[in-house]
């Protein structure tokens, strides 16, 4: 299975299902769909496509990590970011950090590798994954990210988007 839309229903919530969530809770988006975007450069090569001229928007990049203590980290940055796993450790008082396995992915935030976003901290707030996002998303209009699959993107204002994890019990750890 990959992490399109064609497998959703076997997630542990489908792309469908929070589309409709956040519809009950009055987030606003634009939904965007596509091929499915394995990495930065695909998601560029799509996405240049979907900004609106003269908007402040933030195109992410997502990292699973586990520390060596066995704590479960997301993280959002501006998929332009240099990333240094020991540096971003150290700032976050994490010593170890690597890449979380698929099979934890799965477990701690109901995606699959390639679809990984701040909207699967709907699954990852009760299981305790900390969730830290690039402060550049605090400047942001709009923040694009999946819907919990690859060939879909959503694009969130950034108010709604706070809205989003005020109603999940989470508050952002800023970097």
């Amino acid at each position: 299975m990959d992490a399109s839309s064609a497998f959703q229903d076997s997630l542990p919530l489908s792309s469908d299902a929070l589309l409709a969530q956040l519809d009950d809770w009055g987030i606003s988006y634009v939904l965007h769909q596509h091929v499915p975007l394995r990495t930065v450069e695909e998601a560029k090569a799509v996405e240049a496509d979907l900004l609106v001229p003269g908007e402040q928007a933030l195109r992410l990049k997502n990292l699973y990590l586990r520390d060596r203590k066995k704590r479960n980290y997301l993280v959002s940055l501006n998929q332009d970011r240099e990333i240094d796993l020991k540096a971003l450790g150290a700032e976050l008082g994490a010593s170890g950090l690597s890449f979380g396995s698929a099979d934890r992915l799965l477990e701690f935030l109901g995606i699959r590798p390639g679809a990984v976003s701040p909207l699967a901290m709907i699954t990852g707030a009760p299981k305790d994954v900390r969730f830290v996002m690039d402060a550049e998303a605090r400047e942001a209009d709009v923040i694009y990210m999946h819907p919990l699959v690859n060939d879909r993107t959503l694009a969130i204002p950034r108010a709604d988007l706070m809205r989003f994890f005020d109603k999940i019990g989470i508050t952002p750890e800023w970097i």
